[in-house]
């Protein structure tokens, strides 16, 4: 498995969840898209955030929510 695309570090954002090797709170992701905006506007925003990066938060999010894929449902 790759590399976590968030960090947690008390040094960093006083331990706010941030995408790995940048100071860019995950939340500020969720909020772009809650707002309307597009993946490819919230990247031209934030250009430290890589494509893969956010698309990995947004497939660990949606496995927390709906479970893993080919999982059978309950």
């Amino acid at each position: 498995m790759a590399d976590s695309p968030i960090e947690t570090n008390p040094d960093i954002m006083s331990g706010t969840p941030v995408f790995a090797g940048t100071r860019v709170p995950v939340q500020i992701l969720i909020e772009y898209l809650e707002d309307g905006a597009s993946l490819d506007v919230f990247l031209e925003c934030f250009p430290t955030v890589s494509r893969s990066q956010a698309v990995e938060v947004l497939e660990q999010a949606k496995a927390l929510l709906i479970g893993e894929p080919g999982e059978a449902a309950a």
